[in-house]
């Protein structure tokens, strides 16, 4: 009795706060019921996560031609610093959505994100045996710019239902880069020098995923790798919400002036 009794405020503040600020789709951005877990039936039924043959580094699906093939065409082609990467899903299907998370304050999405990356990714996560989820640092002026982190945000709920600690006291980023997305395969990678440090060597971490809301080239997935596994940890794979089309081999093409 007691516990009912102690439960019930919280279940009418949340009943309250629902009612004036009711949840919204991670995808669409409409009103959605609590029951729904984030995401309106109609997103429900159309949303694709990435499934069916892929490739072992950057998770990325194969082209049908490339389909018994162990790795991509462009990720054969390079070393890559990183394990492997998981994705959850392609970046044009919910380009909209990371962009309201990642810009509009819908800090909210990142539980939706999470729920749906630990379904599709259970047996994985449990091989792994990842000693923590390290998001990607935002330098002190883009974070008090946006006020969050939404990597930390997106980690921060996958530690929630996986149990794999949060370490936010190991990486830092020292300089304020260029926005990725603004540049090319080269540059990209340049402007990713001397931009992390360590802040805190834990030799006790021997297995980490890092964290962030989408991979596309790796240079920031490779820079952080190369830099943890110079200081002792062994494997370093990433978790990210989705994976863009712009892969090395067509920036360093379209770089060139070859369609």
């Amino acid at each position: 009795m007691n516990r009912w009794i102690r439960a019930f405020p919280e279940a009418l503040y949340k009943r309250t706060l629902n009612a004036v600020f009711p949840p919204r789709c991670a995808i669409c951005d409409d009103c959605v019921t609590p029951d729904r877990r984030g995401i309106c039936a109609a997103c429900g039924g159309q949303l694709r996560i990435l499934r069916g043959p892929s490739c072992l580094r950057c998770g990325r699906t194969l082209p049908r031609a490339e389909a018994e093939e162990e790795y991509c065409a462009d990720c054969a082609g390079q070393n890559h610093a990183y394990d492997r990467c998981f994705s959850l899903f392609a970046y044009r299907d919910i380009a909209k959505s990371i962009y309201r998370f990642k810009y509009m304050g819908r800090q909210e999405y990142a539980a939706f994100y999470a729920e749906a990356f630990v379904r599709r990714y259970r047996r994985e996560l449990k091989s792994l045996c990842t000693d923590a989820l390290l998001p990607v640092p935002l330098s002190r002026k883009r974070r008090g710019e946006r006020g969050y982190n939404q990597a930390e945000l997106f980690a921060c709920e996958i530690a929630k239902r996986t149990g794999i600690p949060v370490r936010t006291d190991v990486l830092a980023r020292i300089r304020d880069t260029k926005p990725q997305k603004c540049l090319d395969y080269y540059e990209r990678h340049n402007n990713l020098k001397n931009a992390f440090i360590i802040k805190k060597n834990d030799v006790s971490l021997k297995s980490v995923a890092i964290v962030d809301d989408i991979y596309t080239t790796g240079s920031t997935a490779d820079a952080l790798a190369s830099l943890l596994k110079r200081n002792g940890v062994r494997s370093v794979h990433v978790f990210t919400v989705a994976t863009g089309a712009d892969t090395p081999g067509r920036i360093k093409r379209e770089r060139a002036g070859i369609s």
